[in-house]
């Protein structure tokens, strides 16, 4: 087994992610999901409006950075415990090069680990780019830290904390599509377990390894 939380139940049935992967995966996406609407009110005068779901501009204001702390101070720890399983091998170079032929389900590969390639590249960008906006985000929170550093800079760090959020909306876009178009992965993030058959296909080389390359 490569981790505590990964084992066959007695009913037949592998637990995939644990209750802790389980309980951050979700609280960081649910922080995202208010950085993100909060974000685009706080961008532009055209999505304000989105300001009165979070009790309005000036709470909305003070709530953003906490949530961005927030958001840096779960994933870091939770990334880490992952780092192994995310490991980049030759198999997921092989499975980039045919990711067409993958989505379109006429190849497996029987060298997938816990998580493919795409779920490794996710992991990999999601890791510096939250640096960024934490940082970013810092020369830019008011009152505490924006007056030690010059307006040049808080522009130049607002442009990469606008540029980073669009790049981390449009990969956490594609983490839910592929979730969705992959049968069983929403169900194993919300119930945490995974049939035999469904790691088998999927997951091959994981499931080997949880079973002992038994079926």
């Amino acid at each position: 087994m490569n981790r505590d939380e990964d084992f066959i139940l007695p009913d037949g049935k592998i637990v995939r992610h644990g209750n802790y992967e389980r309980i951050v995966h979700w609280l960081v996406a649910i922080t995202f999901l208010f950085l993100f609407f909060s974000g685009l009110a706080l961008f532009s005068p055209f999505f304000f409006w989105l300001s009165a779901l979070f009790g309005g501009g000036q709470f909305m204001r003070m709530l953003h950075p906490i949530a961005g702390v927030l958001l840096a101070w779960l994933f870091y720890p939770y990334a880490w415990r992952l780092r192994k399983d995310n490991a980049w091998s030759a198999v997921d170079a092989k499975w980039v090069e045919h990711s067409v032929a993958y989505m379109e389900k006429r190849v497996e590969f029987h060298d997938t680990g816990k998580y493919n390639a795409g779920q490794k590249m996710m992991y990999w960008s999601m890791v510096p780019i939250i640096a960024v906006l934490f940082v970013t985000g810092i020369t830019m929170w008011q009152p505490w830290f924006a007056g030690s550093f010059p307006a040049s800079l808080r522009r130049v760090t607002s442009l990469l904390h606008a540029v980073a959020a669009f790049v981390m909306f449009i990969g956490i876009g594609i983490h839910w599509y592929a979730a969705y178009w992959t049968r069983g992965s929403i169900r194993a993030m919300v119930r945490g377990t995974v049939t035999k058959n469904w790691a088998r296909y999927h997951h091959p080389a994981w499931f080997r390894q949880i079973t002992g390359g038994k079926d």
